[in-house]
């Protein structure tokens, strides 16, 4: 089971010719055996990880997934690869459900996804038992938390795996967790020294804009309409907003569909049907829409209120763009959208069996959200760095702030200190919208009462537009400056910070919106520009609708088919023949052969009718920003790993150092031994340890590791057995399991 070996598998069946970040040292923890967890973007490739060992071990792994429908996608996506794979759900009848269970027994089947509660069951375990299973994964794995932002209680029930499956090994993979996120995941899924690998959570595809909502319809149907026949989510805080929303698109002719808890199941599931089947191209949801939703293809997401904690940003976002391609995400806020995400926090805390922590918790999350959403950074850096990434710095280009939309207020301290005065002046008793009034000069009848025009800071902002001013004053309560309390009638309250800044001691960004020209349009952004480079949209649009077709006739959602990735390296390289076409990722042996001649077919005629050329070479895109290091030599790369190693540094501390991960460090680690052969590596391996590898070699050989790993009663880890035979001169060149 070698690195080529692995490669050739997925190649084969997904028809990808190399690694995603972090894919490969997830995947050699899975055939090694050892536990991990998992953090991967969407569309980061993380259901990989665990697919493609599968496939090249031959024995059966179970997957672990909260949805039915979730469930399936992945049962289909597979099988359509020429991947063995099935699920055991409620929806199946007692002769599907045995049928299958005969195939898992019989070996035939790679991959078996389950929900939590099935895998609970005794007579499942018992049919685990039966097939000696080795691996769980464990896909949306934040769900297992309380401080994730989707916990499910039926996901504790993992917590008896490792009682129930003493030998297995487990692997945890989400899209979005903080480090405590993570370490509870490994506490509860008792983790056995896991694998940590976390990747870049920038999603450089998708374009970030925050705008403060003024007018709903008119906002929604601007994004709308830079999307035309394209798919989109629709995020509403409320229930009743989705059922005032989607009939008054559907009444200016949009396909959009509802979804929401308080509909019926029947009804939500013709609505993610309609969608995942591209009979429609909008969902106007609540936040329980998504999870189950596979489509590659969505190009906007949009928020009509803001979301509940960064987490939950990150993860409605992600649904944007999971096939790469350019994805905008666009977030219409208010205040208000803080104080109703107050009251249904403090509500849910006061439910029986909460935990003590879920109030302070669930409201420094919401701060934290209010804060992205006031700050004057770069959304991709702000992102980042609350998920304790560094961001490469530069502009972006894809989000608001560095695409021009908005800019930096000219002596912003000062119109902080103007408004900061006037909440002091009327005595930290007023909200948002009374003091804006009086900063603008405003005449209205609780103005002249209260004598509020009479105050020096009466007017000190006039020459502003209301809703500026009250932006503004949203903004410093985002960055901390300005508190704002209380329930029905929120007022404005001064901190500590507000004096700071008062006395020019602290410093603060205000931004404001660029007056555009009536016809000019929004900037595109870097992603937009090279995703459709030598693209030929009309052969795109006929590919399209060839996938739909075949969908249909396999009843089974279009990106299964192709997702629109592929469908563009088509349209722009137009291959003529089979041996063309396998060189297109996304294109592995089995859709070749299924699909390919209906394509080339459609691509031929089109060329033909056209009188345009096939088999275009595509060049490399040029990408705009910032310019990029140039890259390292593989000797430049070790040599930090190198110069740590002839000090004696030990893993743990190399790991600190650069910032790198276990798997990486004992990768250089490997290296540095079998090419220096130090006199001893006793300040990485224990003595008694080293004897005892070196003696199961002797006995057993050192070409496999697994069969090591077996000798010495799996107690000795992987890691320990491979420095040993670099040292004795034996290790293999890859990970063999």
């Amino acid at each position: 089971m070698t690195l080529d070996a692995l490669k050739a598998v997925i190649t084969k069946h997904w028809g990808y010719r190399s690694f995603r970040p972090l894919q490969e040292p997830a995947m050699r923890a899975v055939l090694e055996g050892r536990d991990s967890v998992v953090v991967l973007p969407t569309g980061g490739g993380k259901s990989l990880c665990y697919q493609a060992p599968a496939v090249l071990r031959g024995d059966t792994t179970v997957v672990v997934s909260p949805l039915i429908s979730l469930m399936k996608d992945q049962v289909d996506s597979l099988r359509s690869c020429g991947v063995p794979a099935a699920q055991l759900d409620s929806s199946l009848s007692d002769t599907e459900r045995f049928a299958y269970e005969t195939d898992v027994r019989q070996g035939a089947v790679r991959l078996l996804f389950v929900s939590p509660e099935r895998l609970a069951m005794a007579n499942f375990q018992a049919l685990l038992r039966q097939i000696d299973v080795r691996t769980f994964a464990i896909d949306e794995a934040h769900c297992i938390s309380h401080w994730g932002h989707d916990f499910r209680p039926e996901y504790r029930q993992l917590m008896k795996l490792r009682e129930v499956f003493p030998k297995v090994s487990i692997h945890a993979y989400t899209a979005t967790a903080t480090q405590r996120v993570r370490q509870d995941i490994i506490n509860q899924l008792g983790l056995r020294q896991p694998e940590l690998l976390v990747g870049n959570f920038d999603r450089p595809n998708l374009t970030y804009r925050v705008v403060p909502r003024r007018d709903l319809m008119k906002q929604v149907l601007e994004v709308i309409d830079r999307h035309p026949n394209e798919a989109g989510i629709i995020y509403c805080i409320r229930r009743k907003d989705v059922d005032e929303l989607t009939p008054a698109l559907v009444a200016r002719g949009c396909k959009a569909r509802s979804y929401h808890a308080g509909m019926t199941s029947d009804e939500r599931r013709l609505a993610q049907e309609a969608f995942t089947q591209e009979a429609c191209n909008i969902v106007v949801a609540t936040v329980a829409f998504g999870m189950g939703i596979d489509r590659s293809n969505v190009r906007y997401v949009l928020h009509t209120g803001m979301p509940k904690s960064v987490e939950h940003y990150q993860q409605e976002t992600g649904r944007a763009g999971r096939d790469g391609l350019e994805a905008e995400c666009v977030l219409l806020y208010s205040g208000a959208d803080f104080m109703t995400w107050k009251w249904i926090i403090e509500k849910s805390a006061e439910e029986p069996g909460v935990h003590p922590d879920f109030l302070p918790a669930s409201m420094k999350h919401l701060q934290d959200m209010m804060r992205y959403c006031g700050t004057g950074v770069c959304r991709h850096v702000s992102l980042v760095e609350y998920f304790g990434q560094k961001h490469p710095g530069g502009a972006c280009r894809a989000c608001d702030i560095c695409l021009g939309d908005v800019a930096l207020v000219k002596d912003a301290d000062v119109v902080a200190q103007k408004i900061l005065s006037c909440v002091a002046r009327v005595k930290e008793s007023f909200g948002v919208s009374h003091v804006a009034r009086v900063l603008q000069g405003g005449t209205s009848d609780m103005i002249l009462k209260r004598g509020h025009d009479k105050l020096t800071t009466f007017g000190l902002l006039k020459e502003h537009h209301l809703y500026v001013i009250q932006e503004w004053i949203q903004q410093l309560i985002g960055q901390g400056v300005l508190l704002q309390v209380g329930d029905e009638y929120p007022v404005l309250k001064l901190n500590t910070a507000s004096w700071e800044v008062m006395r020019k001691e602290r410093s603060v960004r205000l931004v404001q919106p660029v007056k555009r020209k009536k016809d000019e349009k929004v900037e595109k952004s870097a992603a937009d520009d090279v995703s459709w480079e030598g693209v030929d949209r009309e052969l795109f649009a006929t590919l399209r609708d060839l996938r739909r077709q075949l969908a249909e006739e396999r009843n089974v959602p279009p990106y299964v088919i192709f997702n629109d990735a592929t469908l563009r390296q088509l349209a722009a390289v137009r291959p003529s023949n089979a041996e063309r076409m396998w060189l297109i990722s996304g294109v592995g042996e089995a859709k070749l052969r299924d699909l390919g001649p209906r394509f080339l077919q459609v691509i031929a005629d089109h060329c033909r009718q056209s009188g345009i050329a096939q088999d275009v070479a595509q060049a490399a895109p040029k990408r705009e920003g910032p310019p990029k290091p140039a890259a390292s030599t593989s000797e430049l790369k070790r040599k930090p790993f190198f110069d740590l190693f002839r000090q004696q540094a030990a893993i743990d501390d190399v790991m600190h150092q650069t910032s790198r991960t276990r798997s990486t460090v004992t990768d250089y680690l490997t290296d540095f031994i079998r090419e220096h052969r130090p006199k001893s590596i006793a300040c990485w391996i224990k003595d008694d340890v080293y004897q005892q590898v070196a003696a199961a070699a002797r006995r057993v050989g050192s070409d496999r590791l697994k069969p090591l790993y077996i000798e010495l009663g799996e107690k000795v880890t992987y890691e320990e057995i491979r420095l040993v035979l670099a040292h004795l001169g034996d290790v293999p060149g890859d990970a063999t399991a």
